[in-house]
This record gives C-alpha cells, structure tokens and sequence, in this order.
C-alpha cells in the first residue's frame, strides 16, 4: 500500500494546479570510480571546473530558480561538502585583515543562509532512486520538487532549472529537462517519446526508454539531469524495486508514476558537460575559462598557441 505520497489522478481536460517548487534534491553519495586516483581522498563533486567545485554549479542553479532549501544527500567520506557550504572563519578573519574584500564577498554571497542547506546519507550506493528515497522526509505531501545531478554542468541563461520553473508555474505536472542528440548516439541515452507539443517548445512524455536499441529510439531527446516531480514519488521508490544494474532507478518509478500524472519534457536552451566523464570534465573547463573574464583572452592564446 503507498503511504502517505498519495498519487492523484490527473482531472480530465485538464492539469493538476501545482504548488510552487521549493525544495531540491541533488545527490552527491557517488563514488567516482571513472576520476581515481583522483577521487580517493575527494569527492567528484568538489573537483573545479575553473575555480568552482562542480556542486557549486548545481546549488547556484537551483538558487537562482528560487529554491528556498537544498537537500543534498552525502555518503561516506563526503564531510568536505558538507565544510564548503559553512563558514571558515579563521579564511574570512585572514581575508578581512588583509583587506581582500573581492574574494571575501564572493565567500559570502555563495554562503546559503541558516536552515536554507541540510543533509541526509545513503549508507548504501543502491541507485538514483535510493539516493532520491533517502530524502523523504524533508519532502512534504504534495510537495513538487526539483532534482538536479550535480555531474551536470550547465551554461546558459537563463538557467536550466529557472526554465523548467517557468514551465511548471503554467503548466504543473511533472517535467524532465531534455536535449537532442544525434539519432546515431541516441543508443547511449534515456529517450522520451514524444506527444503533443506546445507553443513554449515543451511537450507531453508518452514514454521513456533507456538505452534503446540502435534505430528504435521514439525521438533525439534524452533525459540531461534535472527533474521536476510530484512528492508522489517517493512512496513508489520506497518499493525498492530494483531495475537496470540491479540498482533503484529514477526512471522506473518515473515510468510507474506516469500512468497517473502528466509528465512533460523542456528542451533545455544552453550547453550541458558531462562532468561525470572525463572528456565532459575537461570540456566543461576548457568552455567555462574561455568564457571566463580573467582567464579567457590567455587560456585562448594559450591554447592558439599549442602545436597541435
């Protein structure tokens, strides 16, 4: 029986009115395996895409959506997350003595204020899904939430997450963020079919398939790493059903919850790395100091400059 995430049945000729997204879940229990020896001592999500840890991103995305509380959910040996997100106060005392105030007021803007930040652990690696599971209990009846994985990276303005709020405040519902890839990769990706489209460029999920055989995919548009779902989900995912890879996977519990709720896709406007690759990892550096005041005029030269 589900507990107390009841799913609601969709109204017909029409869409549930959702309350606004006020929580974020992003899951940072992951063991990094693809980035040893260099995850051994620290985490994936605190390696530097220029000069910020690749969880930073996820945060500031979600903060300029209007996410008022972010729930990341840790494992083992991550306490040096947990450390970014506080206060090093013998850091902000030297800086204020020696009078760097640029560097201080950035410390500062990027500090969550008190209760906006908590934490929850996976004690076991058993999945999304699980990780997402674990964060249950910060998650209200009826409450829509947004996930966002923080190996992600994303440019553009306005956000990722920002543009999916946007959809939601008209249209409700539950909403993945999609991109098109090239229908010879689409064998590598979670695909969604396609339903009927709308004026904003978002449109109805009829189905989702992970990995398709090459040539079957239903559509170009696969799943890039932000959600937005119906707290309904959580009692599904406490099934613990297990999927591909013998883990908990979002996607199946998505799938469940789909029959009963309308799920709508939002092509995101802007780039995505992969930062959970090593090649998305190096892009993702090379395209943001580009791009970056201070460093892009040199790292262009330097990189002019290569004999290759």
């Amino acid at each position: 029986m589900l507990g107390r995430y009841n799913l609601r049945q969709v109204p017909t000729g029409g869409h549930p009115v959702s309350a606004k997204i006020r929580k974020a879940v992003i899951p940072v229990a992951g063991l990094g395996t693809r980035f040893l020896p260099a995850t051994k001592a620290v985490p994936k999500e605190m390696l530097t895409v220029v000069d910020r840890p690749v969880v930073q991103y996820a945060v500031d995305e979600a903060r300029a959506a209007g996410i008022e509380h972010i729930i990341l959910v840790t494992g083992r040996n991550k306490n040096v997350i947990e450390d970014h997100f506080d206060h090093q106060y013998e850091l902000e005392h030297t800086l204020e003595q020696r009078g760097k105030t640029e560097p201080l007021d950035m410390l500062r803007s990027d500090m969550p204020q008190a209760g906006q930040i908590s934490y929850t652990r996976q004690q076991q690696a058993l999945g999304l899904g699980h990780a997402v599971w674990c964060a249950r209990d910060m998650i209200s009846a009826n409450e829509p939430f947004a996930v966002l994985l923080p190996d992600m990276v994303m440019t553009g303005e306005p956000g990722c997450l920002s543009q999916m709020v946007a959809v939601h405040e008209k249209r409700g519902g539950n909403l993945v963020s999609v991109e098109s890839c090239d229908p010879d990769d689409a064998h590598k990706y979670g695909i969604v079919s396609m339903g009927e489209k709308y004026d904003d460029g978002s449109f109805e999920i009829t189905g989702m398939v992970e990995k398709p055989e090459p040539g079957t995919a239903p559509s170009t548009y696969f799943l890039n790493g932000r959600y937005v779902l119906d707290a309904s989900i959580m009692d599904l995912l406490g099934r613990h059903q297990t999927g591909a890879g013998g883990e908990i996977q979002l996607t199946d519990s998505m799938l469940d919850l789909m029959e009963s709720q309308p799920f709508f896709g939002v092509p995101f406007d802007g780039q995505t790395f992969d930062c959970g690759s090593k090649l998305g990892f190096l892009s993702a550096n090379i395209a943001l100091g580009l791009a970056n005041d201070e460093l892009g005029d040199d790292l262009r030269a330097f990189i002019k400059a290569l004999d290759i």
